[in-house]
């Protein structure tokens, strides 16, 4: 994904069937590193600001993604696993990892985030965004539907 402006998040969330706004309640969790090209930052961290407790906002997968004019190079790119979607039984787990160029500098970042969507309805609609800005290019592919 390749966003419109530069320093952007990249997130998501859901919607259970029947329902809109895109804010179901999420508990989740998120570590990353980050390397920069000349050695001067190197990271592995526990991202509590990007963590929900029974929140309802967007999920951050990946922060600060390189992107709009100048950094044409930017981009983020990674898979989100929602287990069990369709289930109407448990609530959905998910896990993903992403990478990307951060901000405007020679960094290459890995984000881990994992949770729960706290429904026992089936997840029908997820949508994807940066938390500011458009996205200018990207394709998103969906495995697992018949």
């Amino acid at each position: 994904m390749h966003p419109s402006i530069n320093s952007t998040d990249f997130d998501f969330q859901v919607n259970a069937s029947g329902q809109t706004g895109f804010n179901e309640t999420m508990t989740t969790t998120t570590f990353f590193a980050l390397h920069n090209e000349d050695n001067i930052y190197t990271y592995l961290l526990y991202r509590t600001a990007d963590d929900q407790a029974q929140g309802t906002s967007y999920q951050t997968l990946i922060e600060h993604i390189a992107g709009g004019t100048g950094f044409d190079d930017g981009s983020c790119s990674g898979v989100l696993t929602l287990y069990a979607p369709s289930s109407t039984t448990f609530v959905k787990h998910f896990t993903s990892r992403v990478s990307g160029m951060f901000n405007n500098s020679p960094r290459a970042q890995d984000y881990y985030t994992a949770g729960y969507i706290n429904t026992t309805s089936a997840i029908d609609e997820i949508s994807f965004k940066f938390d500011s800005g458009n996205i200018d290019a990207g394709t998103i592919h969906m495995y697992g539907v018949s």
